[in-house]
């Protein structure tokens, strides 16, 4: 019990007011998004699974994050891979997407989960190099193999916007982890190389370029380019820039925004919770809200360079990686910046599976500022 107080008081208290201040905030905008819809109540649900996971991340930032890594990841990343190939067969099918398993309290996102399993196993695998560069056949290889199969897999779901997210997680490690510039020019060169020959095959053979391509993404790609060329399918980005855009500098209120409180922005509850914010709050609430995210990452990026060892650094630049792609894909695909995908706003959209990763991550990080031998003392230079 002394010892659970003494780590208790090691955590990092500004982390913990900063994920406070998120739960009143996805709080307060879901009860607009659904407060005259038939989801009227999800704000409750938001709150009691705020705090339930809440006190798991405290008890995860008990557990040493180097026992995690060392002994648990690679358990942790088959059972994910496991759960992604029990989704292909035997998962839910919403909206032409097979991405979750009926738990009847929940549905359950299996992919949301393997995100964090696989930061836990790249952790693993880049402390073997103890900040050495990285080897291309033992190292970079191995790594890709380890997020190239979860991203085959959500993919085929299919979830462009979570398979993303596994691919700047990977770039995120393999940067700190010390990729040899060389091998950084080869990657770039194949990504390049690939996403050109996928652009050619649309004017060689459109037969091939339909297999790999489904018609659907590249109409909502074409959406995208020019959303005012069918409206009918870019219904959701009209309208979300429209309600961003009408919230001008401090909004048109709380539970006064038009788009959202008429029913306009579908998932206004969810993965377009950011419209909600635009519109009712304009850009004084979203400064206030990308405030926080730059406070959040930037507290964790401190850490990450005040740790003592290299695991606790990967771990938590995962986490970064994360976080920094998922804030940027949410809010540029509702305003126009980036095709549409289903993906959450970290800590404000409402979601069970997509709470609970970035719960667990946040725990995970905590574990890296408790179990340091000397306290945090975070510097600014």
């Amino acid at each position: 019990m002394k010892d659970i107080l003494q780590k208790a008081k090691k955590l990092d208290l500004t982390i913990i007011i900063i994920l406070i201040c998120f739960m009143a905030i996805s709080t307060a905008v879901i009860y607009s998004a659904t407060n005259h819809s038939k989801f009227a109540g999800l704000h409750i649900n938001n709150l009691i699974m705020f705090a339930v996971l809440f006190v798991l991340m405290l008890l995860l930032a008990m557990v040493d994050y180097r026992d995690i890594v060392q002994h648990l990841s690679l358990i942790l990343y088959g059972i994910g891979i496991l759960l992604l190939i029990f989704v292909m067969f035997k998962g839910m099918n919403i909206n032409g997407s097979q991405r979750w398993i009926n738990l009847h309290v929940m549905q359950f996102q299996p992919s949301e989960l393997v995100k964090v399993f696989v930061i836990l196993l790249l952790a693993k695998m880049l402390d073997k190099r103890k900040g050495e560069y990285l080897r291309f056949t033992q190292d970079l290889i191995p790594m890709i193999a380890a997020v190239g199969v979860p991203f085959v897999l959500v993919m085929k779901q299919p979830d462009l916007g979570t398979s993303i997210v596994f691919i700047c997680i990977l770039i995120g490690m393999l940067w700190i982890g010390k990729i040899r510039l060389k091998h950084g020019f080869i990657g770039l060169i194949v990504i390049v190389g690939v996403v050109g020959a996928i652009i050619a095959l649309y004017f060689v053979d459109i037969n091939i370029f339909n297999k790999i391509v489904k018609p659907y993404q590249l109409h909502r790609i074409q959406t995208f380019l020019d959303p005012a060329s069918d409206p009918d399918q870019s219904y959701q980005v009209l309208n979300s820039m429209k309600a961003v855009g009408s919230g001008e500098l401090m909004g048109e209120g709380y539970l006064h925004g038009y788009m959202v409180q008429n029913g306009y922005i579908p998932y206004d509850y969810a993965d377009s919770i950011y419209v909600v914010i635009g519109e009712e709050f304009g850009f004084g609430g979203s400064a206030v809200l990308l405030l926080l995210y730059f406070l959040l990452i930037y507290r964790m990026i401190r850490i990450a360079m005040e740790c003592e060892d290299f695991v606790g650094s990967y771990v938590i630049i995962g986490v970064i990686s994360m976080f920094t792609l998922q804030i940027f894909e949410n809010i540029a695909m509702h305003t126009g910046l980036m095709p549409l995908t289903g993906i959450a706003l970290p800590f404000v959209s409402y979601g069970g599976s997509s709470l609970m990763t970035n719960m667990l991550s946040m725990g995970l990080v905590l574990s890296v500022v408790v179990h340091q031998k000397k306290p945090f003392q975070i510097r600014d230079e």
